[in-house]
């Protein structure tokens, strides 16, 4: 069982991911991030909170629909970085690469859904 944000990867993993996100949207112009950029940024930075939220609340359900809420932001996040890739705000590389990181992030967010399963104790 989880119990601080330290030794949690999923965590950890979509915290990184944030940062990136954040890296990559910073060096746009101002109607790139104004329009596409904070969509994208707020959805990356969502999957972090969710789960923190989630493991902060101590009670299984609440802490599996927040685990929920960060698994929407993560597919959120796959729709805003698709459309900055077709609009050639992301390069192929980094397109690549968040992407890959996404799909191990929801193996991980999947596999700790499951975990939670319907234990009070969690």
């Amino acid at each position: 069982m989880i119990t601080n944000l330290e030794d949690f990867k999923a965590y950890n993993l979509a915290m990184e991911l944030g940062e990136k996100v954040w890296n990559i949207v910073e060096k746009w112009n101002y109607f790139e991030k104004d329009t596409l950029g904070k969509q994208l940024v707020r959805a990356a930075d969502s999957i972090a909170a969710n789960l923190s939220e989630g493991l902060g609340r101590y009670h299984f359900r609440e802490t599996k629909n927040f685990t929920y809420y960060s698994r929407g932001s993560l597919f959120e996040t796959k729709t805003w970085l698709t459309k900055a890739s077709l609009r050639g705000m992301v390069s192929s590389e980094d397109f690549s690469e968040l992407t890959s990181t996404l799909e191990v992030l929801g193996k991980m967010i999947n596999r700790y859904i499951n975990s939670i399963g319907n234990n009070p104790n969690t």
